[in-house]
């Protein structure tokens, strides 16, 4: 399976493999989801407390074999769009559920980590006290298992900042054994633009389709 290749056709502007050695860890990471600035601490189950100890997340990961790792790049119409940036967030981590139901078809124990807490479901079971409804599927997000996400620029040819009004999201596929990857990042395979990605108040997860 071709995950760099995979990832390009799926939506992403760019992506590479590098060993999870390449990047930096940071336990101090909890610290900034513990202030809740996002409001989702403690009530959504990819996020902390519930996505689990910070510690055992990071080893998790630095015993994989390899991460490919891809980003997203949206225009925004200007430096105050949050809403922009929001919905960019939701079109990037629908694309990251495509790749990674794709992949797990191969690689069923492949960790998936997208850009914040899982939105499949718009009121998360967490907030209700029920099981999660689709742990199969659910993506937690880099930063809540330690990653430093600045770092990825570091370790390989994904740029944080690309341009004026963009922004830039980032995602990554662990992966527990080798598998077959491109050595070097391919061109984008297309442009990416921003679509609205609907929410559900009940338990059916918001679907993107190409």
């Amino acid at each position: 399976m071709n995950l760099i290749q995979l990832a390009l056709e799926h939506g992403a502007h760019k992506a590479a493999q590098i060993s999870p050695a390449a990047l930096r860890y940071d336990e101090k990471f909890l610290q900034a989801c513990q202030q809740n600035v996002c409001g989702r601490y403690g009530k959504n189950y990819t996020c902390p407390p519930h996505v689990g100890d910070i510690r055992q997340l990071i080893t998790k990961l630095q015993a994989c074999q390899h991460v490919v790792l891809w980003q997203t790049v949206s225009k925004l119409d200007d430096s105050f769009d949050f809403e922009g940036m929001q919905a960019a967030q939701r079109q990037h981590n629908a694309i990251t559920i495509a790749i990674a139901d794709a992949a797990r078809a191969q690689l069923p124990d492949a960790i998936a980590l997208g850009a914040g807490g899982c939105f499949l479901c718009h009121i998360c079971a967490a907030q209700t006290n029920e099981p999660c409804r689709f742990p199969a599927r659910a993506i937690s997000s880099l930063e809540a298992h330690g990653v430093d996400v600045s770092s990825i620029e570091q370790a390989c040819d994904l740029k944080y900042m690309n341009g004026t009004n963009t922004v830039t999201y980032f995602s990554g596929l662990f992966c527990v054994q080798s598998v077959k990857v491109c050595a070097n990042p391919l061109p984008s395979a297309r442009n990416f633009d921003i679509i609205s990605v609907p929410s559900n108040e009940g338990g059916q997860p918001c679907e993107h389709n190409e």
